[in-house]
């Protein structure tokens, strides 16, 4: 660790991170920006190709096919789909075990939380409702799973039982029903693989329907899924930012998208035994610290854990500010997006590290795959080796705390029903403000965090501030919400930085301008919210006055979820374009003939204030067409 790190750090919404990692002694991503900043040409256009020995090779205007003949659409949109195929293999993977959990948790005669989300999966699937609650999960996780496990040949039996009719017939009619989701993801690798695929349009199609089975089991089904086993979020107002951090305590961030994993340790962690265990090591108790999409699935349900957890953090790119307090301990990782870059951190800082799936496993850190059957095991491993790490650590490591970062009064725990019990048990109060103009429109600005498109969430803050002044919600979900959140655009007092007609309504409720849905998978439940909208007004989703934003999207996972926007017909925008520039097919289909397809359509512009602009003129136009 250096005494001084004085490379410039990249801009950040959020000042006081900005000022925070400025003055560390160690490098973090922040400070990396700079001298990532000369980017490749061909990798940014995506017409570079390294499937075979042959390559890599790079299209040119002089060099227009590679050397196999392969033109500059076929290698744009092949390595298109195979960002999305890895992107869909994560949701998929993270469902697969949240279902087992249930399978398991149920078999053990476990604690079921969710009882009345077990019911509503039970009516959707037609499983009998008059079962036991353990004989229901089981039926209801093995449903799930034997859809996940089918060929790519046998469509999926549940995506008519999920899916919006509407929008199943679309589907239908373009013959993008999805087979078993897993079969899809593979099918979908060995499709672009060397001297395989070369229709474009094809490709383009096969991105639409890992889009629907990523979106409804992925996204949708694992938030259900985590209802029923760790509690239904309920709405209130909470403490965010790196001020949630008691050094009383012993010190634990998670980070991962898995929370199912966090069950037994959780629960351990309450026990009197357990907390008497810290005690004696000079700690009040133990607690969790949220960071990346995993604290946000914990905050959205933190009124079912309040002597717990202490709060969610930030996203991932705070997780390098976090460790540097000082007082975080152990580090617990179970998927992504845990940054490779925390790592020296936590060897420099005494941080114990712990990863709990296998393909999250980070260097310097020991492996301890979950297993259901060995969760005790593995719980009293974590609970011995985090108080081991507090009482070496503690004395040697001094502390840098940011207690005045962040808010108190952050709104979280809003989902498909809480927000409904909020408007009185229905949805008509929403579509009446929307109907009548006081709220313009809806728009979800969704996805990860990164540090381009302007900043460390500069694009996603300020297209924010520009939508709410234009009178239109915003609905949050994923790692773009721990930035939103942290810099208190979703605290009640935020009403003042919305329009006129919008700041009434929030005023009147009590609410801000912007609702917190939670972790990217919460994606799903903004499905299930503009669905909810659409059969109120018996319309369509791409006729909803409803837009979608990932302005400063990250990962493959996040174009998976941008396939699922697509297949729903909504306009998406994107902050900066995924890598398909140099295929005019591609740019062409996205940007102009998917309205014809889906009623979707894609949007790149990296300017807040522009974008707004074009988001707002969609919604009104959509308005227009309703006659409202």
């Amino acid at each position: 660790m250096n005494e001084c790190y004085s490379c410039t750090t990249c801009k950040s919404a959020d000042k006081k991170i900005e000022s925070f990692i400025a003055q560390l002694p160690f490098e973090t991503s922040h400070h990396r920006v700079d001298s990532q900043k000369t980017k490749c040409g061909f990798g940014l256009q995506g017409v570079c190709c390294r499937l075979c020995a042959n390559g890599p090779c790079r299209i040119t205007p002089n060099a227009q096919k590679g050397i196999c003949g392969a033109s500059s659409d076929v290698i744009v949109i092949r390595n298109f789909l195979r960002a999305i195929a890895a992107g869909s293999g994560c949701y998929i993977h993270v469902v697969e075990n949240a279902a087992r959990n249930l399978k398991n948790t149920a078999l053990s005669k476990g604690n079921l939380k969710g009882l009345s989300t077990l019911d509503r999966l039970c009516t959707m699937f037609n499983i009998d409702n008059t079962l036991n609650c353990y004989d229901k999960a089981i039926k209801v996780a093995d449903a799930i799973l034997e859809d996940l496990y089918r060929p790519d040949f046998e469509q999926m039996q549940l995506v008519q039982k999920m899916a919006y009719t509407p929008r199943y017939q679309n589907w239908q009619k373009l013959g993008i029903l999805p087979g078993g989701a897993k079969s899809e993801v593979f099918k979908a690798i060995v499709k672009t693989s060397t001297n395989l695929n070369s229709d474009p349009f094809d490709m383009l199609v096969n991105s639409l329907r890992l889009g629907i089975s990523t979106g409804l089991y992925g996204l949708m089904l694992t938030n259900l899924l985590n209802d029923i086993l760790l509690g239904e979020p309920k709405i209130r107002l909470a403490p965010v930012g790196l001020r949630v951090i008691d050094p009383n305590y012993i010190n634990i961030m998670i980070t991962g998208h898995q929370h199912t994993i966090f069950t037994h340790l959780q629960e351990t962690f309450t026990q009197k035994e357990t907390i008497q265990l810290a005690n004696n090591a000079g700690a009040k108790g133990f607690r969790l610290v949220g960071c990346t999409c995993v604290g946000q699935d914990l905050q959205l349900r933190g009124i079912h854990y309040t002597g717990l957890f202490e709060g969610h953090a930030g996203n991932n790119y705070a997780s390098e500010a976090i460790l540097a307090t000082g007082a975080i301990d152990m580090v617990l990782s179970e998927f992504n997006c845990t940054l490779p870059g925390i790592e020296p951190i936590c060897d420099a800082l005494k941080i114990k590290q712990i990863c709990l799936d296998s393909v999250a496993k980070k260097a310097n850190a020991e492996m301890t795959p979950y297993t259901f059957n060995e969760k005790e095991q593995i719980s009293n491993n974590i609970i011995n080796k985090a108080i081991e790490a507090y009482k070496t650590r503690r004395t040697i490591v001094p502390l840098n705390l940011l207690k005045d970062h962040g808010n108190d009064n952050t709104l979280t725990g809003v989902s498909e029903i809480s927000l409904k019990e909020f408007l009185g048990g229905n949805w008509t109060p929403l579509v009446e403000l929307i109907a009548t103009g006081q709220i313009k429109g809806v728009a979800a600005v969704v996805g990860c965090s990164n540090l381009t498109a302007g900043g460390y969430d500069v694009l996603t803050v300020e297209l924010t501030k520009e939508l709410i002044a234009k009178d239109i919600i915003v609905l949050t979900a994923g790692c773009s919400s721990g930035g939103i959140e942290n810099c208190g655009l979703m605290t009640p007092e935020a009403a003042e930085l919305a329009g006129p007609k919008l700041k009434a309504v929030c005023q009147k409720l009590g609410i801000p301008p912007v609702l917190n849905f939670g972790p990217c998978l919460a994606i799903g439940r903004l499905e299930i919210v503009a669905v909810e909208l659409a059969k109120a007004l018996n319309i369509d989703l791409p006729q909803l006055p409803l837009v979608l934003s990932a302005p400063q999207w990250l990962e493959e996972q996040a174009l998976a979820d941008g396939a699922f926007g697509l297949a729903l017909g909504l306009p998406l925008h994107l902050g900066l374009p995924p890598f398909i520039t140099g295929s005019k097919i591609a740019v062409k289909v996205l940007t102009e003939d998917m309205k014809q397809l889906t009623g979707g359509q894609v949007i790149i512009n990296p300017d807040a204030k522009e974008t707004a602009n074009i988001l707002e003129s969609i919604i009104m136009e959509k308005r227009k067409a309703l006659s409202i």
